[in-house]
C-alpha cells in the first residue's frame, strides 16, 4: 500500500472513532488500521446494537467533523500515564501492557479533541482529505484480536481513496465483482458445495467441479513433465516430530489438526515439504542424482478461524500442486528458470500472462526482526542475492518486499491482474537453505565429500481451491475450452436424431473430451438456451440436414455458428484447443 493513501485511510479511522465515541459515549474503541481498500475500527458497544442503518448518520458526522480537524500531533506517555488515560478501556490497557513489556515507546496522537493510542502514520493535514473520497461501507462482527475465544466486537468498515473518481471506480468494479462472485457462479454452474454436516471451509466438488480440478492438474503436470518432474505420494498424517525438526512446529502448532491414535499422536499435514525431505533421505544420493524434482497434487489441512473462511478463497482443506527440487548450489539458477518457464507456460494457457498484466515480487526477510526466520544472516543474503540475480537475468519488472519471505527462505511471487484489474498472487518459487540442513540431508560430490543440497519449493497454481475461485471470477464462468467442466454438448433436434447424437458423444468422450448429450423432453429452443446459460464452449447440433450430409452443425460460445463439420473435423478442432 502506498504511504500516502495508507496515511489517509488510517487518519480516517481516527475520525471514525472520534465520531462513534461522540455518538455512543459508552462504547469502547479498540483497534483501527488501514486496509487495502480503506479502513476499519472495532468497537465494543456493550448492549447497544449498531447496524448498517446507522452508517449514514455516522458518515454525515464524519464529513462535518472533517472540516474542523487539521494536523495530528504526537506525544509520548509513560506506562503509568497511558494506563491512567485508558483506565476504563480494557482493550487499550491490554495493548499498552504489551507495548510496555516489549520496552517500546507508548505514543498517543491527537487531532481535534480526539486522542488515541497509536504508532503514527497520518496525513500532514486533514484538509488534504477529500470528503467525497471516502464512505462507510458495512458493519460486521469481529472477535477481539481475531481470537474466537475473545469477545465479539462490532467492526465498522470504510472505503477510501485519494479522490472521488478513484472511489467511484472502485465501487463500480466491486459491483461488477459481485456478479462474478465465485460462490454465486459456482452454485449456478454446479461446481462445488459446502455442507454444515461436513464442516466450514471443507468444500465438496461436484463431478463438474472435479473435472475442472483434474484438467488444471493435468495441464500443470503435462508442462512440468517436459522437465523430468517425478510424481510422489505421501500420507496425510505424521508424527509431530517431523514438524519439530523442520521448524514448522514452533511457528504453526496452533493451526494444526491433532489426531490421537491408539498409541501415538499425530497431526494432519499442513504442508508437504517435510514429508518430501524424507523421500530424499530414504537412500544415499550422489551429485549425479541431482537435481531431483518431486511433484504432487495433494491436500493439506489448516485450522483457519471460521470468520476468515470465504468460499474457495480461504478453506481448511487446501489442495496444493506442490513441488520440491533438491539440487546443488550450482544448479539453483537453472532449476529456478525451469520453474519460471513452467509458470509462464501455464499462465499463457490460462490467458493471464500478457504484457503489463503481471509483475514479480521478491519477498525477502525483515532485517529488523531476524528472530522470525530460520537460518543465519549469511545464508539469507546468499539466497536473496541468488533470486534477485535470476529476476534481473529474466528481465522481470520486480519489486522487493522486506518481511514477506517464508520463515525458511526468500521467494519470487508472480502477481497477475484479473479481468477487473484486481491483483492476485498465484505462482511462487521459494529458495530454502535451511530445511535440508535441519534434516541433515546429504549428497556426495564428485570429490567424495558430503554436501548439503538446496531445496526449492514451488507452486504453479498454488492452492487449487483459491486458483479456482480466481479463475471462476476472472472468466465469469466462460472458461477456456481445456478448463471448461463440459466442453461440448450435443443437441438432437428431435427424437429421430438422438441415436446419432449419442454416437458422437461417445466418440468425443473416448477421445478424452468432456461431452454431454441433451435428450430431455425440452423444446429444441430451450435446449439451446440451456447450453448458453451453462456457458458450454461448443454446441453440436444434429438435425435432418445434418443426417443427410453425414455431418454436424457446430456452434461456438465465443465465435457463433461455425457450420457443418464431419466428426473427424470436430475432433481435430477440439484437439487443437485442449
Amino acid at each position: 500500500m502506498k504511504e500516502k493513501i495508507e496515511h489517509i485511510r488510517h487518519s480516517l479511522a481516527h475520525l471514525l472513532a472520534a465520531v462513534v465515541l461522540e455518538k455512543y459515549p459508552d462504547a469502547k474503541a479498540t483497534l483501527g488500521p488501514a486496509v487495502d481498500d480503506g479502513f476499519y475500527y472495532d468497537f465494543d458497544f456493550g448492549t447497544e446494537k449498531v447496524t448498517d442503518a446507522d452508517l449514514k448518520d455516522i458518515q454525515k458526522r464524519m464529513k462535518k467533523l472533517l472540516n474542523k480537524w487539521d494536523n495530528f500531533s504526537g506525544s509520548e506517555k509513560t506506562l503509568k500515564e497511558a494506563k491512567e488515560f485508558f483506565k476504563d478501556n480494557p482493550y487499550k490497557l491490554e495493548l499498552i501492557n504489551e507495548i510496555g513489556e516489549k520496552g517500546e515507546k507508548i505514543t498517543f496522537y491527537q487531532s481535534g479533541d480526539f486522542i488515541d493510542l497509536c504508532r503514527g502514520g497520518h496525513v500532514e493535514s486533514m484538509k488534504n482529505v477529500s470528503a467525497d473520497a471516502f464512505k462507510l461501507d458495512r458493519v460486521a462482527g469481529a472477535y477481539w484480536r481475531g481470537n474466537e475465544e475473545n469477545k465479539m466486537l462490532t467492526r465498522i468498515y470504510g472505503i477510501a481513496f485519494e479522490d472521488k473518481e478513484k472511489l467511484d471506480e472502485y465501487i463500480k468494479t466491486r459491483e461488477a465483482a459481485k456478479e462474478r462472485d465465485h460462490r454465486k457462479i459456482g452454485k449456478e454452474m454446479d461446481l462445488f458445495t459446502f455442507s454444515e454436516k461436513v464442516g466450514q471451509g471443507l468444500p465438496l466438488f461436484t463431478p463438474k467441479g472435479t473435472a475442472m480440478r483434474n484438467a488444471i492438474i493435468r495441464k500443470i503436470y503435462n508442462i512440468q513433465s517436459e522437465y523430468d518432474a517425478q510424481e510422489v505420494t505421501i500420507p496425510h498424517i505424521t508424527k509431530p516430530e517431523l514438524y519439530k525438526t523442520s521448524g514448522h512446529w514452533d511457528k504453526f502448532k496452533d493451526e494444526l489438526f491433532h489426531v490421537k491414535g491408539k498409541v501415538d499422536e499425530f497431526v494432519i499435514k499442513p504442508m508437504n515439504c517435510p514429508h518430501h525431505t524424507q523421500i530424499y533421505a530414504s537412500q544415499p544420493r550422489s551429485y549425479r542424482d541431482l537435481p531431483l524434482r518431486y511433484v504432487e497434487s495433494t491436500a493439506v489441512y489448516r485450522d483457519e478461524q471460521s470468520g476468515e473462511l470465504i468460499g474457495l478463497g480461504r478453506v481448511r482443506s487446501i489442495t496444493q500442486d506442490d513441488g520440491h527440487t533438491f539440487c546443488t548450489q550450482d544448479q539453483i539458477e537453472n532449476e529456478v528458470k525451469i520453474i519460471i518457464e513452467t509458470i509462464k507456460k501455464f499462465y499463457t494457457e490460462v490467458g493471464l500472462l500478457k504484457e503489463g498484466n503481471y509483475r514479480v515480487a521478491l519477498s525477502f526477510r525483515d532485517p529488523k526482526n531476524p528472530e522470525k526466520y530460520l537460518g543465519d544472516e549469511k545464508m539469507w543474503e546468499k539466497a536473496q542475492s541468488s533470486l534477485e540475480k535470476i529476476a534481473q537475468n529474466e528481465g522481470f519488472d520486480y519489486e522487493i518486499f522486506e518481511g514477506e519471505a517464508a520463515f525458511y527462505g526468500p521467494k519470487i511471487d508472480f502477481m497477475f491482474k484479473d479481468t477487473l484489474g484486481r491483483e492476485r498472487q498465484l505462482g511462487t518459487v521459494q529458495l530454502d537453505f535451511n530445511m535440508p540442513a535441519r534434516f541433515e540431508l546429504e549428497y556426495t560430490d564428485k570429490d567424495g565429500e558430503k554436501k548439503t543440497p538446496v531445496m526449492i519449493h514451488r507452486a504453479i497454481a498454488g492452492s487449487l481451491e483459491r486458483f479456482l475461485s480466481i479463475a471462476i471470477e476472472h472468466f465469469a464462468g466462460n472458461f477456456p475450452f481445456w478448463m471448461a467442466p463440459v466442453q461440448a454438448i450435443v443437441i438432437p433436434v428431435a427424437e429421430p436424431h438422438e441415436e446419432k447424437a449419442k454416437e458422437i458423444r461417445l466418440v468425443l468422450k473416448k477421445a478424452g473430451f468432456r461431452t454431454e448429450v441433451n435428450t430431455s423432453d425440452d423444446s429444441f429452443g430451450k435446449k439451446i438456451r440451456s447450453a448458453k446459460k451453462e456457458k458450454v464452449p461448443y454446441t453440436i447440433i444434429i438435425g435432418d440436414a445434418d443426417l443427410e450430409a453425414g455431418k454436424f452443425t457446430l456452434e461456438s460460445r465465443d465465435n457463433g455458428q461455425i457450420g457443418q463439420l464431419t466428426q473427424e473435423e470436430i475432433l481435430e478442432r477440439f484437439k487443437g484447443e485442449n
